[in-house]
This record gives C-alpha cells, sequence and structure tokens, in this order.
C-alpha cells in the first residue's frame, strides 16, 4: 500500500525540457528515484548540459498482457555523452507513444536554425495544469525549477 501510494504521489505532475538557443543548453527537471528502494529519499534534481553533448536514441519495448494481449511501446531518449566521447552519463525521456523521430526532428531544426525554420507552434502547456478527475496529479508536487535556473533557461546571455 505504501510503495504504491508513494509510487503515485512522490514524483512531480511533468519533467519538463526546455532548449535554449541562444545559450545552446538542454535543461532538465530530473526525478529521481530508485523503484526498488521505496524508502530512500526521491527527489528532483534539475540539470543543464550543453546542446552538444545531447544525442537521441529510439526506443522500442514490447509485452503481453495477462489475457494474452500485446502491448508495444516506443518513444525517443536523450541521451547525455560525455564532451568529446560517445560514452552515456545520462538518459531523459524525449516522448513516448506519440511524436517520437518527429518531436526529435523539431527539436534539432529549433536549436540549429531557429523558430523561423519551423511551423508556427502551438500554445505553451502550463507542467502543472492536470485533469480535474486525476487525483494522483492533483497531490503530486507541481514543477518548480529553482529561481536561478528558470531565468538562466529562459533568456539569452
Amino acid at each position: 500500500m505504501f510503495c504504491g501510494l508513494r509510487f503515485d504521489l512522490s514524483p512531480p505532475r511533468d519533467e519538463p525540457l526546455r532548449f535554449n538557443r541562444a545559450r545552446q543548453k538542454i535543461y532538465i527537471y530530473n526525478f529521481k528515484h530508485r523503484w526498488w528502494n521505496p524508502f530512500e529519499r526521491w527527489r528532483v534534481v534539475p540539470v543543464a548540459y550543453d546542446w552538444s553533448q545531447v544525442r537521441a536514441e529510439a526506443w522500442k519495448q514490447r509485452g503481453a498482457t495477462a489475457q494474452g494481449g500485446v502491448i508495444i511501446k516506443w518513444g525517443v531518449v536523450l541521451s547525455i555523452v560525455a564532451p568529446g566521447t560517445n560514452k552515456v552519463i545520462d538518459r531523459f525521456r524525449l516522448s513516448t507513444m506519440g511524436a517520437n523521430e518527429h518531436a526529435w526532428a523539431y527539436v534539432c531544426t529549433y536549436m540549429q536554425q531557429g523558430p523561423s525554420a519551423l511551423p508556427p507552434p502551438g500554445e505553451p502547456q502550463d507542467p502543472n495544469a492536470v485533469p480535474w478527475y486525476n487525483l494522483a496529479l492533483r497531490l503530486a508536487p507541481k514543477v518548480k525549477w529553482p529561481d536561478a535556473m528558470d531565468i538562466e533557461s529562459r533568456t539569452a546571455p
């Protein structure tokens, strides 16, 4: 019971990524947890990396339901590599079950050519906005970037 409740209420409402073209950086609202140790302190560790360290990896996962149905999930993970190498030091989910390679292409175009090379974006989504019926997300902690990182990720140098 405790573990299930903790898995529902401890993660933040969202784990947003921010791409700052002017600074050539990516900012990640990173939730650190170990599923096998529900008693340790889980926390958000916001991090920033240079754009030159980012690589994309496509993934696909297959599974089965108890009734014999097949479940297939896919997406794109952003891997952060050590400077000058291909040694992965961190990974973050970019998308799941949807935009996949198209989201990566959009991000790359934005970071390399700027917003003028893209179709007009839609309205930005508030990571703290949750549906009224989702009680677990309503009780989950809101996304709150550290003040210094919030300003840096939204401004030019």
